[in-house]
This record gives C-alpha cells, structure tokens and sequence, in this order.
C-alpha cells in the first residue's frame, strides 16, 4: 500500500495497522536525527536511549500529523523526534550545575555590558568584565558549549520564567517552504531574533546557520569553513550566549 492509502486509511478510519506501517516506513528517520543529535552530545549520552526518545517523537508526529496541510511529513516529524529527545535531555539534567552557572555568568556579562555600552560587546570587552585574559575566554566559552550546543530548539522565556512557546530555531526559516509550527502571533518575538542575528559577525551567523539550519554537525562545519572543531564549538557558544542576552534585554 501507498504512502497516502496509508495516512488516509489512518486518518480516516483510526487503523492501527495503517499507522504501524506508517511507524515503520518513517523509523529511519529516528535513527537519523537521533544520530545527527549525538555526534554533538557527550559520550555519556547513548544513542540508543536517543532513538528510543525519538520514537515516542515519531508516534506524536504520526497522531498529530494533518495531512491536510502542504507541509511535508518528515520536516513535521522531524521536529517532533528532537523536541522528544531534547525534553527528555533536560529531565535527565545531564549538565553539571557548575557548568549552568559559568554560562550564566557569560551570559549575564553580555547582558550587563550591552547596557553600558549600547552594542553587543566584543570579546576581549567581555572577557576584561570576567577578569579573564583572551585565552581563558577561549576556554571558557569551550566549557559552557553543552549549554548552547542545542539551546535553539529550546522554548524561549522571558525575564520570569515564562515559556513563550517559540524557539529561536523559529526565526531561522526557510521563505519557499510553508513553516508548520505556525508562529504567526509571536512575530515581535521573531523580530527581536532576526535582528539579533543578522547583528552576528559573519562568522558566528554562519555557524549558527550551517549548524541548525542546514543541520550540518560541528565538525562538517569545522572542514567547511576551515577550522578545528573545538573553534566552530566556541563560535557558535559565543553566538549562541549573545542572542540569549539580546532577547532577554528586550523582553
């Protein structure tokens, strides 16, 4: 049986042997993301508690999938498949509390200088207000990486802890293809992004966009652009701290 007998014979008739067979034809998918998503993640984290995660993904994207939309299934899916998987990273807690905090000292020293000065501050600026020389900078910014590393599929708050239900992988869109999460009543929020971003050095908006965007791994990044791997880490971290800084300030 087809593709579309088979969402049709689900979704008209509730089949469980149709969506069994849909889990089955899309199961690749899991892998594939779940794989994507580990290359990027500690060692200690195991592909194989990832995909499963993914599945429980899938089984949503199938159930909730309206076949009535022009959006293609698998994109739909696969944003699904890594809000599980990166929900159920965020219950297991799997970064060390003395990590959190150094990101959020960075975070709030971007916060802190853009108010003084009125722009985004610049490296060595930063790492004067840490009383840090440029190297331990560096090193810092590889330390926090876990903490940014994923932070664009992550639901956005503001100052009070509220979820806003938009993350910032949201504002980086492609305009030829229909967005189905559908963040139409958040544009203010999506405008405070896109400006944040295209504010990004050329450098740190590529990464950010070759990374979440075109889905590309740090390393496939690192040969791209001609850098180590360790570097594209400490890019996109930096990138990543100045737009949680730029977005908390307007908020």
């Amino acid at each position: 049986m087809e593709i579309e007998a088979l969402w049709t014979e689900y979704k008209t008739n509730g089949s469980t042997t149709a969506r069994d067979k849909l889990l089955a034809e899309y199961t690749p998918l899991v892998r594939y993301t779940a794989q994507r998503m580990a290359i990027n993640l500690p060692k200690s984290v195991q592909l194989g508690d990832l995909i499963g995660t993914g599945v429980m993904g899938l089984i949503k994207a199938v159930e909730s999938f309206d076949t009535t939309r022009d959006v293609k299934f698998e994109t739909y899916a696969t944003h699904k498949i890594k809000g599980a998987i990166l929900d159920d990273l965020r219950e297991q807690d799997w970064i060390p509390r003395s990590i959190r905090q150094k990101s959020k000292m960075v975070k709030n020293a971007y916060i802190e200088l853009e108010k003084e000065i009125g722009r985004t501050p610049y490296d060595n600026e930063v790492a004067e207000h840490l009383n840090l020389k440029p190297a331990e900078f560096e090193d810092l910014l590889s330390e926090v990486a876990p903490t940014t590393i994923i932070s664009l599929n992550e639901a956005i708050s503001n100052n009070y802890g509220e979820s806003l239900d938009i993350s910032l992988i949201d504002t980086i869109e492609d305009k030829d293809v229909e967005n189905p999460l559908d963040r139409l009543s958040f544009e203010d929020t999506k405008k405070i992004l896109e400006k944040a971003l295209h504010e990004l050095p050329e450098n740190e908006r590529q990464v950010i966009a070759l990374y979440h965007y075109e889905e590309l791994t740090l390393k496939e990044i690192g040969v791209a652009m001609n850098l180590t791997e360790s570097r594209v880490s400490q890019i996109h971290s930096k990138a990543m701290l100045k737009l949680r800084a730029k977005l908390l300030l307007k908020m």
